[in-house]
């Protein structure tokens, strides 16, 4: 395992030198979505409507932070539970998106579509939703208000841990991690 830094929007070069396990300490643009926000995208696209952002090369950060207080940036901003969009992420992989932040295993299908069109499922530390939000220097709702902390934001992040979860060769940090504590 190496610490690589790396900025948005993703290449596939940076995709390309990823690899499971891999710590990351991500800079710059980033998006959040969670369910109904990835239900109205892939709606948009399956209308052939352009979409809030352009996806080519971004990352998707699936959480809904905490109410803002006051001399903040943004409210805790902890990670969700990333197979509730895995109904919309191959969608979204095929449209461009190359990165998702969330926590827990990803399906099969979704890995698979990963593989295909050079896309890196990392993870964010659940439960450190305060810590992390101090890596995000700046926030705005872009689309979508009316989902309230599911609104699409436009994130500025300036080294934002995450661990390579799976990668583009198939390999998948929680499953290597079952096998190797097996008794």
């Amino acid at each position: 395992m190496k610490t690589r830094n790396i900025s948005t929007p993703l290449q596939d070069k940076d995709i390309e030198s990823l690899r499971s396990g891999d710590e990351v300490l991500l800079s710059g643009v980033i998006y959040t979505a969670r369910d109904s926000a990835h239900k109205r995208m892939v709606e948009t696209l399956e209308r052939s409507d352009k979409l809030p952002f352009d996806l080519r090369g971004q990352v998707i950060y699936f959480t809904g932070p905490s109410p803002t207080k006051p001399g903040h940036t943004i409210g805790s901003a902890g990670p969700t539970t990333s197979y509730r969009m895995d109904t919309y992420s191959s969608q979204l992989i095929e449209a461009g998106l190359k990165g998702m932040i969330g926590k827990g295993s990803r399906s099969q299908a979704v890995k698979e579509s990963m593989k295909k069109h050079k896309a890196v499922y990392f993870a964010a530390i659940g439960g450190a939703g305060a810590l992390i939000s101090k890596t995000i220097k700046k926030a705005e709702v872009i689309a979508y208000q009316d989902l309230g902390t599911e609104a699409i934001r436009r994130l500025e992040v300036k080294d934002f841990p995450i661990t390579v979860i799976n990668d583009i060769y198939g390999d998948d940090l929680y499953y290597k991690g079952k096998m190797q504590h097996r008794r």
